[in-house]
């Protein structure tokens, strides 16, 4: 194995500025039912390879539609056929990667949706076999199967190419505690949480920045990778963020009228930070320079002197503070 150090720019600013994906990498998108997982990022310089399992014919006829004009290599598994199938079909995904990243050296994307139904079906088949279960019915050896798929994902010394990982899991009601998020958070290298709540507000994406992260972001992204206040700038604006929902929430029981100015500053960082930094449009690419730059708008919102985790340079070049309300 050799280790994963190369920055992937996706263009989405909650992913390539906060939870920051290299070549090589696991990163899971944990979903809630509804949520609109299937629509984010796709990265053209890789050759993707597809694999969708329980899913309904009007998915499977829009993914195909979508991705037979990309060159896309899929394979699709749907919710009537046997769940024998949906056990063999990401290791067939793999399989084709594999042969792609290593034999002929390209970057290749693994797309997996949606991992939930393949352990639904594992546990099916488990159960017809009179296997002992553990957790909500699943078998003991459910970390160890979904293992065997996810870590054929990385990159191979002497090999040029690599296998960049991103499968879905759904999380049954929501709960990230489930066996089948909790596992894989174990697997992969860090998670993409997506927020109903900002969902419902119509933003898009809608990452939870809270409890995403990114395991190997510290790896691929710097001065030589990125820029050089790359890193700081993340562990800024992760910060500022965290405090300004305990100043909302604190706002939801007192009123913002009674609020202190700092803490009426950091609500508009926080709308800001949702609005400005977090949403963006559908189609819309931004470098991580474009990233970068709005994050040092939102944080010209809050006096230099709460920013802690940035340099004094740092400030000096890219901080604009603005005392006015």
């Amino acid at each position: 194995r050799a280790y994963p150090r190369e920055f992937i720019q996706t263009g989405i600013s909650a992913i390539d500025g906060l939870n920051s994906l290299v070549r090589g990498q696991k990163l899971p998108i944990f979903s809630g039912s509804g949520l609109p997982h299937n629509k984010l990022g796709e990265e053209s310089r890789f050759v993707v390879v597809f694999a969708a399992m329980g899913v309904s014919y009007a998915d499977a006829q829009f993914f195909r539609e979508d991705f037979e004009s990309n060159g896309v290599v899929m394979f699709t598994n749907l919710a009537d056929d046997p769940p024998i199938e949906r056990l063999i079909l990401p290791r067939t995904a793999m399989t084709a990667a594999e042969y792609l990243a290593f034999d002929l050296d390209l970057h290749v994307l693994v797309v997996l949706t949606d991992m939930t139904y393949y352990a639904e079906a594992l546990r099916e088949v488990a159960t017809a076999k009179g296997d002992v279960p553990t957790r909500k019915g699943y078998p003991g050896y459910l970390y160890s199967d979904l293992a065997e798929i996810y870590e054929r994902a990385g990159r191979v010394r002497e090999r040029h190419g690599s296998i960049t990982m991103v499968p879905v899991v759904s999380m049954p009601s929501d709960d990230i505690t489930h066996p089948i998020p909790d596992l894989t958070g174990y697997i992969t290298e860090g998670q993409i949480v997506l927020s109903r709540e900002l969902n419902n507000q119509d933003l898009y994406p809608p990452v939870n920045i809270p409890p995403s992260l990114s395991r190997l972001m510290k790896d691929g992204i710097g001065k030589d990778d990125t820029r050089e206040d790359h890193p700081r700038v993340a562990n800024q604006l992760y910060a500022a963020y965290a405090k300004a929902l305990e100043v909302r929430n604190l706002a939801s029981i007192i009123g913002p009228d009674e609020l202190p100015d700092l803490d009426r500053k950091y609500l508009q960082f926080a709308d800001g930070f949702e609005q400005c930094f977090l949403a963006q449009g559908m189609d819309e690419d931004r470098s991580i320079i474009q990233t970068l730059n709005i994050a040092w708008e939102l944080l010209s919102l809050l006096p230099g002197d709460v920013l802690s985790r940035v340099s004094e340079a740092d400030l000096a070049r890219y901080h604009h503070w603005n005392s006015s309300p």
